[in-house]
């Protein structure tokens, strides 16, 4: 009877555990502001439920958004739409950041090697992170090589030029071949069937 008695006390404690994560996941910040949060600076909520319903859902996409997009809303007035415009501008960064936070997200950032070393001194170290990276040329030049290569480069640790990552490759003209990939990855002492699975 004790040891059930203790059983049943350990699986509560387990059950308490569990909520109190998903209660800090839900608490964590996001990268976005959801709509609902302007009810808090004296937004009412049926104005908030005529922004979703118009497909506004986050306070960024109300601060990118064109003034008369937001005035074709219906029960929107020039009052009100002023007024759900500066909330948003309030409750986010919209995209703008101090030079002291700069720095900290630079310090974040990487350079991730192509595996060519001196396409590698030509980037300055590498492919940068957090930015977009434009490949362009003509056909056959190995752009998708390039590609290739980055999906398995990004997937070693970062000694090795990595970034112990995985890799969303969206092929929009049908080049990317799972055989090149397995022969690059294999070249790089990887597991070829690990990397494609990283992928």
């Amino acid at each position: 009877m004790a040891a059930a008695a203790v059983q049943v006390k350990a699986k509560t404690a387990d059950v308490r555990a569990v909520a109190t994560e998903d209660a800090d996941m839900e608490e964590e910040e996001l990268p976005y502001s959801l709509v609902e949060k302007l009810q808090d600076s004296g937004i009412n909520a049926a104005d908030l439920k005529k922004l979703k319903d118009a497909g506004f859902n986050t306070s960024q996409s109300i601060v990118f958004a064109m003034r008369k997009d937001l005035l074709s809303i219906k029960g929107l007035s020039d009052q009100k739409v002023d007024k759900i415009i500066e909330a948003a501008r309030k409750s986010t960064d919209a995209g703008f950041v101090t030079c002291s936070q700069l720095v900290v997200r630079q310090k974040n950032r990487f350079r991730l090697s192509s595996g060519a070393t001196k396409l590698d001194q030509m980037l300055g170290g590498g492919v940068d992170s957090c930015a977009i990276t434009e490949l362009f040329g003509e056909f056959r030049c190995g752009k998708t090589q390039l590609c290739h290569s980055l999906a398995v480069m990004a997937q070693l640790p970062p000694n090795m030029g990595g970034a112990n990552g995985k890799v969303v490759y969206i092929d929009t003209e049908g080049k990317f071949r799972p055989e090149r990939l397995r022969q690059i990855a294999e070249s790089k002492g990887v597991s070829a069937d690990a990397a494609m699975d990283n992928i």
